[in-house]
């Protein structure tokens, strides 16, 4: 198979960047999305050219790190699936591919395909936890929690932050990142003691940090490759104006 590939360069946030178009051959049906930017890069290097920057890890869908849109759609043209998850079978033989980072804000860009995502992070330090004395571990039927929430706390904490959602969504809002982290700990007994505070400063950061507001158009679990349901953004509403009666 032989495709055109147009990809963004940029040589950091500073920089203006602006689309290369680029070619590669002979590829098999079977090779990964990722695979193929590595037998691209694979090319440039013998030809005395810059590699494109592109972030990667586990190449399993599980970190989230191969953050690209691929012809308009976060992660690329398949349901509940990460970039590395994408094969090029999925293509069709002589297509023009177009690449780019997550478009947020919230996320610069530090060098072609790659973006910031700290904020994520940092939404994370605000809230994103429980305190709890760290020794030995407690058995684990010493709280019990009924099965549908627990189910539904671990349908929420499959999130894998890898920032689909905001990239997708129109206002670059990350409700639907902040309301997993929420709902993954408000359906547990573990959870609740630090519920209202939790909502409140992760909310906060996450408009500290730029992100926009929540209009509800459900493209962020369109395009989440875990599925997140936008149902948890309910959650985290109330929650959130739950703690602020309280206040």
């Amino acid at each position: 198979m032989n495709f055109t590939l147009k990809i963004w360069r940029q040589k950091d946030a500073k920089s203006k960047g602006a689309f290369e178009t680029y070619k590669v051959e002979n590829i098999s049906a079977d090779t990964s999305f990722l695979e193929m930017l590595d037998i691209l890069n694979n090319d440039l290097i013998h030809a005395g050219k810059e590699p494109v920057a592109f972030d990667h890890d586990c190449r399993e869908g599980i970190c989230g790190m191969c953050s690209l849109h691929i012809d308009g759609l976060a992660h690329g043209p398949g349901q509940g699936a990460t970039t590395c998850q994408i094969y090029m079978r999925k293509f069709k033989d002589g297509a023009t591919i177009t690449i780019e980072p997550w478009r947020s804000a919230a996320f610069p860009v530090i060098k072609d395909l790659v973006v910031n995502r700290g904020a994520y992070d940092q939404i994370l330090q605000a809230g994103g936890f429980v305190s709890v004395r760290t020794n030995s571990v407690p058995d684990a039927n010493a709280i019990p929690i009924p099965k549908p929430d627990a189910d539904e706390s671990m349908d929420a904490a499959a999130c894998i932050g890898c920032g689909a959602c905001a990239a997708t969504c129109k206002n670059g809002s990350a409700m639907l990142f902040v309301a997993a982290r929420v709902s993954s700990l408000a359906k547990l007994p573990q959870g609740r003691v630090e519920g209202a505070r939790r909502a409140k400063a992760m909310v906060a950061k996450m408009d500290e940090l730029g992100f926009g507001n929540c209009t509800n158009t459900g493209a962020c679990q369109a395009e989440c490759p875990k599925s997140i349901s936008i149902a948890h953004i309910a959650r985290l509403n109330r929650e959130f104006l739950s703690a602020k009666l309280e206040d």
